[in-house]
């Protein structure tokens, strides 16, 4: 409230503690709550022996607010929930697939996980999202966030789920961008060799986490059915796909691709202009010869690039010319390919 009133305040006393008392790091948290900050902080990047580290849940009060991006002096990095190298040791994928990996529910107990993740989708998806004034119906937006958790996954269709959630078109367009906005979700655009195509066609649409996605679906208590398995862990490996090439801060890009007759591959990878891989997954520790239709109507195409499997095989072999990979091999191959 202090700083509200008076933004040069903040400035005054950090120039204080910066020369009398050699602070060398000072933290900012939440900050798209109070942009006016921004300006202050710019003023006080003269001082280099200092570092500031700004945070916050949305950028999009910031970009949309006109606020001071300190454009060229800021570098922006993404956090995310833990990823399977960080957690490796206790990991557990059946545990990762229903409850996610939000590090507060890190070795917690699983009655804590299913309360933790409810509040967790009650108060911030919902209220606090609906309190920063993005939207203006919390009903309308608690509908919309239901079907886009169930649809997770699947081809988006703007005119569908605006039908289905009793909205405008343009209203579940500007949604979509917010749960991007707010990093509660992930756009992932086909793959066609034109960036014109690739901008036409229909994307699909993935919930930042698994156990978020299950506790906005209510399914934290449901035993994991082999078909919802099965999209839970699709989710999770396209998203540990993305996390890593964040953190890395590499040049690759992910895709899907998809024929019009139906054909389809689950995740590419492609980094300066080439395609480094294709990747079907399934949750099955066994793959047959039928699950390989996408990557064979695929190579009919691009015959050049290689392409495999992710699954839950204990070990890695080869089918019909394509590679079986577990996941812990896939992630671990990744890391050095990025």
């Amino acid at each position: 409230m202090e700083y509200s009133k008076d933004p040069s305040l903040f400035r005054k006393r950090a120039i204080e503690k910066i020369k009398n008392q050699s602070i060398q790091r000072i933290f900012v948290d939440e900050i798209q709550r109070l942009p006016a900050l921004l300006n202050e902080i710019q003023g006080l990047m003269q001082h280099p022996a200092c570092q500031f580290i700004l945070t916050g849940s949305s950028a999009r009060k910031l970009r949309r607010g006109g606020a001071n991006l300190l454009g060229g002096r800021a570098f922006e990095r993404q956090l995310f929930p833990f990823t399977y190298e960080e957690t490796k040791e206790g990991f557990d994928l059946e545990q990762a697939l229903a409850f996610g990996s939000l590090p507060p529910l890190f070795k917690q107990p699983e009655k804590q996980k299913i309360e933790m993740l409810s509040a967790y989708v009650r108060t911030y998806l919902q209220e606090e999202i609906k309190n920063e004034g993005i939207v203006r119906s919390l009903g309308g937006f608690s509908r919309f966030l239901d079907l886009a958790a169930s649809e997770s996954g699947e081809i988006l269709n703007f005119s569908n789920v605006a039908r289905e959630c009793q909205l405008a078109k343009s209203t579940v367009q500007s949604y979509y961008e917010i749960l991007e906005d707010t990093l509660i979700g992930l756009r992932l655009e086909p793959w066609r060799k034109s960036l014109r195509k690739r901008l036409a066609a229909h994307p699909k649409f993935y919930l930042f986490d698994t156990g978020v996605t299950n506790a906005v679906n209510k399914r934290l208590t449901a035993p994991l059915e082999p078909s919802l398995r099965g999209r839970l862990f699709e989710q999770w490996v396209i998203l540990e796909t993305y996390r890593q090439i964040h953190y890395r801060q590499s040049e690759a890009q992910i895709f899907f691709w998809r024929t019009n007759h139906g054909a389809e591959v689950d995740l590419l990878i492609e980094k300066h202009g080439r395609l480094l891989g294709a990747f079907e997954i399934k949750s099955s520790s066994h793959v047959s010869s039928a699950a390989l239709s996408g990557i064979r109507a695929f190579r009919e195409e691009h015959g050049k690039v290689p392409c495999s499997v992710i699954c839950t095989a204990s070990n890695p072999y080869e089918l019909d010319g394509v590679k079986i990979v577990p996941w812990q091999r896939y992630l671990s191959e990744l890391r050095q390919s990025l």
